[in-house]
């Protein structure tokens, strides 16, 4: 059976377990994920360990080894920006379809406090689910980068 873990500024996984989860979303995220350096970011962010507004991560576990697992960065905003951004989600690439990303999805819309914005690739597999759980596309991202 799978177990979801929370983990946060108050709930901190230990270096062995930032470690899996850091090599799991590196991994697992395949061409849809960053350097190992952005994803560790991301996650100090969300347990506080860099100045931030903190957030959770999501573990998904089966038989003690992660099968899924999910990084929501608080953003401080509410009403122009969502209050969260799901920054990073994946699940195993030998359990894609059993459920995994759907539950992790599930419970991270019901620990956020507030709205929940995501980014996409357009030809990303897993967008149908997003849709499908009520997420909608509401802008056009555009992007200047130095």
């Amino acid at each position: 059976m799978i177990t979801i873990k929370l983990m946060t500024s108050s709930l901190r996984p230990d270096g062995i377990e930032k470690k899996e989860l850091l090599n799991f979303l590196y991994d697992h995220l395949e061409e849809y994920g960053d350097d190992k350096a952005d994803i560790e970011k991301a996650m100090q962010y969300a347990l506080k360990e860099r100045p931030s507004m903190g957030g959770f991560i999501l573990a998904a576990k089966l038989d003690s080894k992660i099968v899924g697992a999910v990084v929501v960065n608080r953003t401080g905003m509410e009403g122009y920006i969502p209050e969260n951004i799901l920054v990073y989600i994946a699940s195993h690439n030998k359990h894609r379809g059993e459920g995994i990303g759907k539950k992790l999805m599930e419970e991270t819309i019901k620990i956020a406090k507030g709205s929940i914005a995501l980014h996409v690739e357009p030809d990303n597999p897993a967008k149908h689910l997003y849709e499908k759980m009520g997420f909608e596309n509401k802008y056009l991202e555009m992007r200047f980068t130095k």
